[in-house]
């Protein structure tokens, strides 16, 4: 079985969304999209998989969608996914892909729902909030 993340070391939902899927006792295969961007044929087969359009994934913080007036309806699907492949810090992180779906793990702990095996145990974030209590319920 693979699991995919497109991760951003730097993002701390991107680095929790890892340790969940580590935890369920997978180890992902991890594509540092910033440094090894997806193809375009690729990035659009996610977002259809996710069922998103390209501007829904999107982001916007810390990156150059303002000076680039990505706000602007006027852009087409294929001149965002231009955008994105174009600037990749333009994408919404983390994407997850496994053998149960694909979604961007936003909240991280999103990611159980997708996991072949989303008993982890106990697991908190890397900020001190829980997300499996020491039960291994599903903290809401």
């Amino acid at each position: 079985m693979t699991i995919t993340i497109y991760h951003n070391p730097d993002c701390g939902t991107s680095r929790n969304t890892l340790a969940i899927i580590r935890q369920s006792g997978e180890e992902p295969e991890v594509i540092e999209y910033l440094k090894t961007p997806p193809s375009r044929e690729r990035l659009v087969e996610l977002i259809a998989a996710m069922g998103m359009t390209p501007r829904d994934l999107l982001r916007e913080k810390g990156t150059p969608y303002a000076e680039l007036n990505l706000g602007d309806p006027k852009w087409s699907d294929g001149e965002i996914v231009d955008f994105m492949l174009a600037h990749p810090i333009l994408i919404n992180r983390p994407i997850v892909v496994t053998p149960l779906g694909v979604m961007l793990a936003r909240p991280s702990e999103a990611v159980l729902d997708i996991l072949p095996n989303p008993q982890i145990g106990a697991f908190t974030k890397e900020d001190g909030e829980v997300v499996i209590d020491a039960e291994g319920k599903r903290v809401i």
